[in-house]
């Protein structure tokens, strides 16, 4: 039996999805939740295996509520149910540590295949969102890969490594070659940067995706 959670600050919403849960045999309402700081109380309790979580709601959003149950251990597999479908909310919902995201007007039987996913540990997303996101990550690879093609290869390791943070040495250690090309490397990326020191690259590298945050 999956024990689910649904948090929305709707009664009517929450009673429809009460309703459309009724014929399932193998999903149970634990519990309900009208804002996100009752969403974290009640999921503490409660431990569901699963989340329904409007983003916007009173008190805490869905956004933060996910941020903080995905903390817990084990946590709970998180399904965004919202209206909202702009790029934002979307990556926000993820990197909070969101297992899936379906928009309100889903249906039925993708609403319950979406419990159902993230109870058995996988991401699901509607078909709306699902395009989103591999927009936004074919778009992020394509940024990174085209964001400096004056590099070789080779001078985008490592930058990838300086925008990381990394010294010579450690460049020098992690790519396995010696100390003086890496310096060479290094050089070549400034000329071709354009930039006068190490700090003026990782800002142009990490804003290009590369390096991390």
């Amino acid at each position: 039996m999956i024990r689910l959670l649904v948090a929305d600050d709707h009664p009517a919403f929450r009673r429809g999805l009460q309703f459309m849960l009724a014929d399932t045999d193998d999903i149970s309402i634990e519990g309900e939740a009208a804002t996100g700081a009752q969403a974290v109380e009640l999921a503490n309790q409660l431990a569901p295996d699963v989340i329904l979580m409007d983003l916007r709601m009173p008190d805490l959003d869905g956004i933060e509520a996910t941020r903080r149950l995905s903390r817990n251990n084990p946590a709970p597999a998180i399904v965004v149910l919202t209206m909202f479908e702009d790029d934002d909310s979307v990556l926000a919902a993820m990197r909070a540590g969101a297992r899936g995201y379906l928009l309100k007007g889903a249906e039925q039987d993708e609403i319950v295949r979406a419990i159902r996913a993230a109870a058995a540990g996988e991401a699901i997303f509607g078909p709306q969102i699902a395009q989103r996101v591999i927009d936004h990550f074919t778009h992020s690879a394509r940024s990174t890969t085209t964001a400096f093609p004056a590099l070789t290869e080779r001078e985008r390791q490592v930058l990838e490594l300086i925008a990381a943070g990394k010294g010579n040495a450690s460049i020098a250690h992690e790519l396995m070659i010696n100390l003086k090309t890496v310096r060479n490397h290094v050089s070549n990326i400034f000329t071709k940067l354009q930039v006068s020191d190490r700090s003026a690259a990782i800002v142009r590298a990490r804003q290009s995706g590369l390096g991390g945050t």
